[in-house]
């Protein structure tokens, strides 16, 4: 198995949260935007799935917003994406 098959399962096993709105948004961006970011953005998605559930879910709905522009920017790539 490639290292990024396996590098993209660890990050789906991080995605699954203990709330349903947090596992739908991250699988999906995961799945649908995840590939457009550069290395950089991807370190920050991972930082950003270290986060407590309940800030992340914050952060993804718009009702908080991140003092770190590197995470803001990756929350901003996440919502856009969660938008039919």
């Amino acid at each position: 198995m490639r290292d990024d098959t396996i590098s993209l399962r660890k990050l789906a096993w991080r995605c699954r949260r203990g709330m349903l709105e947090l596992d739908i948004l991250l699988t999906d961006f995961l799945q649908r935007g995840y590939g457009a970011l550069d290395e950089r953005q991807r370190a920050d998605f991972e930082r950003l799935l270290a986060l407590p559930d309940q800030e992340l879910l914050e952060y993804l709905l718009g009702t908080k917003q991140s003092m770190d522009g590197e995470l803001a920017h990756v929350i901003a790539c996440i919502r856009r994406t969660a938008i039919p």
